[in-house]
Parts: structure tokens; C-alpha cells; sequence
């Protein structure tokens, strides 16, 4: 164990080695040599001004997000959430990254590569995304963890029973059920149920339940820009709804994103050799 004068800089040091610019276990490959690869992505070939007008109920492409090295404007944050009693209670087993370290966080993604879920995926590790439509659905694809959403533009209503103990009731999902609309020319309006409550909210790892319903407003600026402004409400464990923010993407020229994955294999590795072993923050709360 590390000697008490030690523990916070070595547990310091384990966080800033596992933070979103140097997670041990993501593959960020270099740089391809040519400016204009086919293959590999490069956040310095951006693009310049609006570019036009946005089209109409068109997100089709590929997005750079906040942290993709492209320049995006960084995710503004929301409001801080005010919990009721049980929110109070949940959140306070939950020990992020943040306070506690790799070796004393109970995060399920840090510790194990549990998905991100939902709506931690349009908060946190925010790369980029991509859009593709299909006649009764749009398809939302992530470049980390490189997964992918559908948001039903049918008509559907999202279920109303998801995780009841019913016969047929829909299982929850870490990235539950959306259904979507077009608010006027450029604002897709996602609606967003049925969520696995072993999912955290955040980061920080506020809590949700299955009860939560969350909905984004992608809202296509012009030609080259895209804001996502998020809200959720869940009167089980939060005392009113509130905005988790707003996320800003800039239009990808080449339209190609690197692999970014969590491997379990090698956060494995690393706790064992290096975020374990350099303990966590005994002055966390």
C-alpha cells in the first residue's frame, strides 16, 4: 500500500493517466501521413464558416464533437440537479472517477467497460457522432465505443410498461426507446424511455430509473453546424426536470472517425498494474 504522504499524488497521477486524453485502454491511432486520407481521421482538415443554409429534416454525416480535436466548442455544462430523498441516497454509493481514483471508483464503465449508456453517451467521452436515415427510423452512430442508437420516426409511441414484471413488457436498455419529430425545418425533437437503471446518469454518477424520460433537441444551425441540447425528468429521483447542457459538433469534411474503444482485456491490465496498485484518495467524500 502507498504510505500516506504518497497516496494522493500517486492516486493523481492514476487518475490523469486514465482521464479522456490518455485512457490507457482506447487505441488512438497517429495522425495519417497525407492531409486528405481516405482512412484515417484528422481533426486539422476542418471546415470554414457556415457553409450555407442547413438542409431540410437533414442530419445525414458525420459530426466532430468537443473532444475530437477538431476545435468544436466545449460541452456547456447544465444545471446541477436538485435530488429527492431516494436520489440522495443512491448517489451517495456512487464514487466517481473524479474523487476516488481507478482504484476507488465504482464506476461500472471505468472499472469494467460497461457501456456508457444513455444519455451518458451525448455527455460523456463526446467525440463524434454520425447520422443516417433509413424510411421509418434515423440511426444515430457513436464513434466511442462505436455503437449506435434508433430513433423511430413512424409515428410509434414509446412503451409505457418497459421493465414492468408483465408478460411482454419490454426489457430496459442502456440506451432505452426513442422515438423522434421534426420541429419546423432543422430541429429533430428525440423523446427517449426505458432505460437500464444500472446505467450512470454522468461522470459524477447520479442516478436514473427506468421511469426517466429524456429528450434532445438536435438542432442543425446551418450547413456546418450542430447543437444537442438535452434535458431529463424523473420525478422518482430528482425534485424537478433540468438540462444535462448542450453539445456542439462541426461537420466533417472526409467524413471518417479512428476506432476509440474501451477493451476490457486491457482496463483489466491496467488496474492491475497501475490504477489498484496506486490506491485511491482517502481524502475523497
Amino acid at each position: 500500500m502507498p504510505n500516506p504522504g504518497s497516496s494522493t499524488t500517486v492516486a493523481l497521477a492514476a487518475v490523469l493517466a486514465f482521464s479522456s486524453v490518455a485512457l490507457a485502454q482506447v487505441h488512438e491511432p497517429q495522425q495519417a501521413a497525407g492531409e486528405n486520407s481516405k482512412w484515417m481521421y484528422n481533426g486539422r482538415d476542418r471546415v470554414v464558416g457556415s457553409g450555407g443554409p442547413a438542409p431540410v429534416h437533414d442530419l445525414n454525416g458525420t459530426w466532430a464533437g468537443p473532444r475530437s480535436g477538431a476545435g468544436v466548442p466545449d460541452f456547456k455544462e447544465g444545471e446541477v440537479p436538485s435530488l429527492t430523498p431516494l436520489g440522495q441516497e443512491l448517489f451517495r454509493t456512487r464514487k466517481s472517477l473524479g474523487k476516488f481514483s481507478p482504484a476507488g471508483t465504482n464506476d461500472p464503465f471505468v472499472r469494467t467497460c460497461n457501456p456508457l449508456g444513455f444519455p451518458r453517451i451525448d455527455v460523456d467521452e463526446i467525440r463524434g457522432i454520425s447520422f443516417a436515415t433509413m424510411p421509418d427510423r434515423i440511426v444515430v452512430l457513436y464513434q466511442f465505443q462505436q455503437v449506435w442508437r434508433e430513433i423511430w420516426m413512424d409515428g410509434r409511441e414509446l412503451p409505457k410498461n418497459a421493465g414492468a414484471a408483465e408478460r411482454g413488457a419490454p426489457d430496459p436498455r442502456y440506451f432505452g426507446y426513442s422515438v423522434g419529430h421534426w420541429e419546423g425545418d432543422r430541429t429533430l425533437i428525440v423523446d427517449t424511455t426505458g432505460l437500464d437503471d444500472s446505467s450512470w446518469l454522468d461522470r459524477d454518477g447520479h442516478p436514473l430509473t427506468v421511469q426517466a424520460h429524456v429528450q434532445e433537441r438536435f438542432t442543425r444551425t446551418d450547413h456546418n453546424n450542430l447543437e444537442v441540447a438535452i434535458t431529463l425528468d424523473d420525478p422518482t429521483i430528482y425534485t424537478k426536470s433540468f438540462s444535462l447542457g448542450t453539445v456542439y459538433f462541426k461537420w466533417i469534411p472526409n467524413q471518417i472517425f479512428d476506432e476509440r474503444l474501451c477493451i476490457p482485456s486491457e482496463t483489466i491490465e491496467y488496474l492491475k498494474s497501475v490504477g489498484d496498485p496506486a490506491g485511491s484518495d482517502r481524502l475523497a467524500k
